[in-house]
């Protein structure tokens, strides 16, 4: 790399508003809970599934040394029972779950809410905890939100149990996967119920510097972003096959190990940052798809999949790593029936980079015989003196800079070693069926779980080796051209939703979301500029590998390079698919 890094990661989007409330630190957010308190003598502070108790606790015995403080804990069923209640979504299967349908209020117990509700008087009070505005009629209403990538690294701290329960000594999988499936669709479904009587927001993520800001400046915010292009917060993670590419291109701490995966653009899961002024408010960017689905993703879109962001961007790093595990996706059917899931994880492999000895394992070869490879895939299983000869069964196909691997679910896939992929997939990124892994421990020492058994039933052997060359391999089709500029489709195969474009250019292009989603990779050049032709939105900056979302709402839009020769990765939803 013959420049400094420039890879932003912590996007941000600036908010030209003075709030009526923003402070950041502990003593000017007890002096603004106070301020903005007043007369008020019921307060609620309704908290995500993961919030620290503790660290807002304090908080209120400082703003509030004369209000009783209760907590929805107290209220909720007995562990016992809410274990049980959450089992039939949880399952006992060690990786896979059912999406859960309950709400906020199966966990509460009547018996206690009654008997709390008729202890009510007027001594000044405050109810904290997941529910808690569902349970106190409030003067005030707080919300201390946080983002799902920040919960994880508390349950792997090990300082974290799920809703309603104290499970510290579950295994962090367990606990993620309960928080999966059952956790966040209560606690989202609550929050979306309660979002317009919100009247402050609290910022917890870093607890020893807690922020607040008013809930109409955090709504004219999100109002904005569906109005300009916008990033999320990436995370970057370490794997057992991770690589070292990351390192270099995004500037990152050097002590891990490695980095596996980059999470870009999952709203569902990634963080997005709000700045007033001097002070940014982290939230979590599902929020932005919750209340402005139809700006966001478009009428057709949102009509189709609901108030989900179906497109996911991430990064799979294998330079001078290992090869991912061997696996498949569900088909649709099956994680309808299976699961809950109304879609499932069609994906490609973008090649940001590679070395000359990278691959793609891809499609089985011709003839291989069902039965055969099921057997030997348990007999690796069960006897590591028997390794599978994956190439025996799979094919193993070169890879190079800018190629294009479709994915469909059903097709047994992997990326080698020494490549940085550009995972470019529909968003239900947790139903991946490990077959093989290459008969290697986690970065914790523990056996990575393997389901045969969900991806036997999934595995499409029709799609051999020239199959897989013909429909799968660098599907590139000219589209348009004009001066400085050439569009091709790249993908993805007729069976899955998404579809790709990719753009080269040294002149501006132009562009129009065509009332749907864009995201977009910025997968060669230094910089791009991103503009209205209209000046409905300022000049917005990406550089090289960064994944930004273009709004639907946003409409025409222009790229224009900064320098040199660039080129672009665009996804969106097929409208007619």
């Amino acid at each position: 790399m013959n420049r400094p890094p420039n890879y932003d990661k912590f996007p941000c989007v600036n908010v030209p508003m003075t709030p009526d409330v923003c402070a950041s630190g502990k003593a000017p957010v007890i002096d603004a809970l106070k301020t903005m308190a007043g007369s008020h003598r019921r307060i609620s502070i309704d908290t995500y599934p993961g919030a620290d108790d503790q660290a807002i606790i304090e908080l209120l015995r400082s703003a509030f040394p004369n209000h009783r403080i209760a907590h929805t804990a107290d209220l909720m069923k007995s562990p016992e029972a809410i274990r049980a209640m959450v089992e039939p979504w949880v399952t006992d299967d060690p990786v896979f779950g059912v999406l859960s349908r309950l709400r906020i209020a199966d966990f509460f117990d009547d018996a206690k809410v009654a008997a709390f509700q008729a202890s009510l008087d007027d001594q000044p009070l405050i109810l904290y905890g997941v529910g808690a505005a569902a349970i106190l009629q409030a003067d005030l209403c707080v919300y201390a939100d946080l983002a799902r990538w920040e919960i994880q690294l508390r349950q792997r701290r090990g300082k974290l149990s799920n809703l309603g329960v104290e499970n510290l000594s579950d295994g962090v999988w367990r606990k993620y996967k309960w928080a999966f499936f059952v956790d966040w669709r209560v606690a989202d479904r609550h929050k979306r119920a309660i979002w317009q009587q919100i009247d402050l927001f609290l910022d917890m993520h870093d607890p020893k510097t807690p922020k607040l800001v008013s809930a109409d400046a955090v709504r004219a915010g999100l109002e904005q972003c569906v109005s300009q292009p916008f990033r999320v917060v990436p995370f970057f993670d370490p794997g057992v096959w991770g690589g070292q590419w990351m390192k270099e291109f995004c500037d990152l701490p050097k002590e891990p190990v490695n980095y596996a995966w980059c999470f870009d653009c999952v709203p569902e899961e990634n963080a997005l940052l709000l700045r007033f002024g001097s002070i940014q408010i982290e939230l979590p960017s599902i929020n932005l798809v919750h209340q402005h689905p139809e700006a966001l993703l478009g009428t057709a879109v949102y009509g189709r999949f609901g108030a989900e962001f179906p497109i996911r961007f991430d990064f799979l790093d294998t330079m001078d790593g290992g090869n991912l595990s061997l696996q498949v996706h569900p088909l649709t059917e099956y994680v309808q029936e299976h699961f809950g899931i109304h879609y499932t994880q069609d994906e490609s492999y973008y090649m940001l980079d590679a070395k000359p000895n990278a691959c793609v394992y891809l499609g089985f070869k011709s003839g291989v015989d069902p039965a055969e490879f099921v057997t030997a895939l348990e007999s690796a299983q069960k006897d590591a003196s028997t390794p599978l000869d994956a190439e025996r069964f799979v094919n193993k196909i070169p890879a190079k800079t800018h190629d294009h691997f479709l994915i469909p679910a059903g097709t047994i896939h992997c990326s080698g070693k020494d490549s940085m992929v550009l995972e470019i997939s529909a968003t239900p990124y947790i139903f991946t069926f490990k077959l093989w892994d290459w008969g290697r421990l986690d970065l914790n020492g523990q056996p990575r779980p393997i389901n045969i058994q969900h991806g036997s039933a999934n595995l499409q052997y029709q799609r051999d080796t020239d199959w897989t060359m013909k429909n799968l391999v660098n599907q590139t089709t000219p589209i348009a051209s004009g001066d400085g500029w050439r569009e091709e489709r790249t993908g993805l195969h007729e069976a899955e939703f998404i579809e790709t474009r990719r753009h080269w250019f040294a002149k501006p292009v132009a562009h129009d979301t065509q009332g749907g989603v864009n995201v977009l990779n910025l997968v060669q050049g230094e910089e791009a500029i991103v503009e209205s032709p209209t000046g409905a939105f300022e000049p917005f900056t990406v550089h090289y590998a960064e994944t930004f979302i273009i709004p639907a709402a946003v409409g025409k839009y222009v790229i224009r390079p900064v320098a040199g020769e660039c080129a672009t990765m665009k996804a969106f939803v097929r409208t007619n698919a």
